[in-house]
């Protein structure tokens, strides 16, 4: 098991790269950074908010669990 604060982190660094690359795939696909920049934030946060639900769903099933 792993501390709050160390998941904290390894979910944000994931995040920071995510966002980098939907800046650079934003980017590719409009020829502007900051149309890119506000695609990649905008999909950051739907994503972060989803996996959270996601989490969150999954956390009531009691199925291949240990205890």
């Amino acid at each position: 098991m792993e501390t709050r604060q160390r998941s904290l982190v390894k979910a944000l660094i994931w995040n920071l790269i995510g966002l980098s690359v939907m800046v650079f795939v934003g980017y590719l696909a409009t020829g502007s950074f900051a149309m890119g920049g506000s695609i990649a934030v905008v999909n950051t946060l739907i994503g972060v908010a989803m996996y959270v639900v996601y989490e969150r769903f999954w956390a009531r099933i009691r199925w291949g669990r240990h205890v």
